[in-house]
């Protein structure tokens, strides 16, 4: 996969190729639906399984099958299917603590229903979104002086980190408790875990904020799409690795679901480093090679993105 001014590339034989093994995986699963009950219990809990074979075998497994094969209209029922199972699980299993791991069995099926059907109908994931409308790449209005934009990332940095450090976290572990997926840890391992996590989230968030700060203050922008830098900022933390304000708030997601012992937080985290890096870093970085030019290159090429340098990086002034 590489990603390109349209979205994130990718070959519609790997499309077809996750579908197939879709159909097979599904296969299997059916077959241990009815022959081993913990299965069973652990993904359909209560449900007739007959009843929920009848539609899932030719919508989700023949459908899956089909789509491998080129058959054009059979990825969108697949995906359209697997997406209103995993909806329809979700409701069941919150209502009834039952079918928790088939919860997470259909939302992860769903995710690679969604890119396999990109990759079929159009070859690429179209993340070109994201970066319209209000998400749109657009400099930060000058003139505001260097107290504007420090305040305005500050009060970003109370929504986003009570939205996504906070809000999601606790309906994501308290989802987690109800469909019976929490791992329970003996007291003293699950005591060092919240220390651990304590730590990990205080230093992430000192890294998080010393990058906002830097940023607005040196750049006379935010982090916002809506309102960016007027400047490559290439200071601070900036000068070890490119990305410290994502690196702090996946450090900081993890750190939250060490705090709340759970483990579909830390995953949704990595969940979200993922999509970060492979839905918007590209746009953003080709937002930046193209009001930057050189200056943006030679810090990309000598400054990684995620793995921190060993000495600070320092521009060569031009002479």
């Amino acid at each position: 996969m590489r990603a390109t001014a349209l979205g994130i590339a990718v070959p519609a034989e790997l499309g077809r190729l996750y579908f197939a093994a879709q159909a097979v995986a599904g296969a299997a699963w059916w077959v241990a639906v009815f022959t081993v009950p913990f299965v069973r219990d652990a993904t359909l809990g209560s449900i007739d399984p007959v009843l929920m074979a009848l539609a899932d075998v030719p919508l989700f497994v023949v459908g899956s099958a089909l789509a491998a094969a080129g058959v054009r209209a059979a990825a969108p029922i697949a995906t359209g299917w697997t997406l209103l199972v995993a909806v329809s699980l979700a409701v069941y299993a919150t209502v009834t603590t039952q079918a928790g791991w088939g919860v997470v069995a259909m939302i992860a099926a769903s995710a690679g229903s969604a890119v396999a059907l990109c990759s079929v109908r159009w070859g690429r994931i179209p993340t070109a979104w994201v970066v319209k409308g209000p998400f749109g790449f657009r400099p930060a209005a000058p003139g505001r002086g260097r107290a504007a934009p420090v305040l305005a990332t500050l009060g970003q940095i109370v929504v986003f980190w009570g939205f996504f450090l906070v809000v999601l976290p606790l309906v994501i572990s308290a989802l987690e408790q109800r469909w019976g997926l929490a791992v329970p840890l003996p007291s003293p391992i699950a005591a060092a875990v919240s220390i651990v996590g304590a730590v990990v989230l205080a230093l992430a968030s000192t890294l998080g904020l010393w990058s906002g700060v830097t940023m607005s203050a040196l750049g006379d922008g935010t982090p916002l799409p809506a309102a960016m830098t007027t400047r490559l900022v290439v200071a601070g933390p900036y000068r070890w690795v490119r990305n410290p304000m994502a690196l702090a708030g996946i450090t900081q997601g993890a750190a939250v679901g060490l705090l709340l012992g759970s483990w579909l937080v830390v995953l949704y985290a990595v969940a979200g480093s993922a999509v970060w890096n492979l839905v918007v870093r590209p746009h953003e970085e080709d937002d930046l090679e193209a009001r930057f030019g050189p200056d943006f290159v030679a810090y990309r090429t000598h400054v990684r993105c995620w793995l921190p340098r060993l000495t600070p990086y320092a521009p060569v002034s031009p002479r």
